[in-house]
């Protein structure tokens, strides 16, 4: 474990304490938490970005086309079609 001293502002803080409060954990706890959501997106856009960059963009179109269908009800997924 280590220490990290931020500086925030007074307003910040006390919403921040208060939203700790809510949820039943420690300031420290809650910072903890948003950090890992933070780089836990961080990561999500890095890969998502190394991935788009390597991959084809007809194939990317066509896949959202299908995501669309499937939540539109418009296409049965393949799995749950009668066999």
């Amino acid at each position: 474990m280590s220490t990290l001293t931020i500086r925030i502002p007074e307003g910040k803080h006390a919403r921040l304490r208060s939203l700790a409060k809510a949820r039943g954990v420690s300031l420290n706890k809650l910072i903890d938490e948003l950090a890992a959501v933070a780089l836990a997106h961080h990561d999500a856009e890095t890969r998502f970005g190394t991935l788009a960059a390597r991959g084809s963009t007809t194939v990317g179109l066509a896949l959202l086309e299908k995501l669309d269908r499937l939540s539109s009800g418009t296409e049965v997924p393949r799995r749950l079609k009668p066999g």
